[in-house]
């Protein structure tokens, strides 16, 4: 990992990240020598480099969430689509992104809450919601494009 404790780094809630997320986060960490920490509930396949590291939590449907929550700190980058744990580390002064490259903020994440509450309560009560949309270049490159203007805002 880099020399300094007080870089920002990325966090990765890297059960549901799409490979080609993971595989542009790898090449971000070697091009800006950035640390970058994937973690999941499996263990995790990644090159061999000192700024990429994957941690493999053991127990609940959470614990990846909770693990990510404690330790991302004010700056860091957290990559996700769970949008509780967006909420708990933007609370904490670190920036959320899901791997679609749409950001989540303190101006969006209230709403953003209420609306999957909501898709919750219809699925709870039978209704078919529907899953994501597809995953497309388009996605990749609006990730890619958050990703540089983070990398791009960070001191140091």
């Amino acid at each position: 990992m880099s020399d300094s404790p007080t870089s920002p780094r990325i966090w990765v809630d890297a059960d549901a990240c799409p490979g080609p997320i993971r595989d542009i986060l790898f090449r971000a960490a070697e091009r800006a020598r950035v640390d970058v920490t994937l973690v999941a509930n499996q263990w995790l396949k990644t090159p061999g480099s000192r700024f990429i590291r994957a941690l493999q939590v053991q127990g609940g449907f959470d614990a990846a969430d909770d693990l990510i929550a404690e330790r991302a700190a004010p700056g860091d980058l957290v990559v996700t689509q769970d949008i509780p744990l967006a909420s708990r580390v933007i609370e904490k002064g670190a920036q959320a992104v899901n791997p679609r490259g749409e950001r989540f903020t303190a101006d969006n994440i209230a709403e953003r809450l209420s609306v999957r509450d909501f898709m919750e309560e219809l699925r709870g009560a039978g209704v078919q919601t529907g899953g994501p949309a597809a995953f497309h270049a388009r996605d990749r490159q609006a990730f890619a494009k958050e990703l540089d203007t983070w990398l791009a805002r960070r001191p140091g």
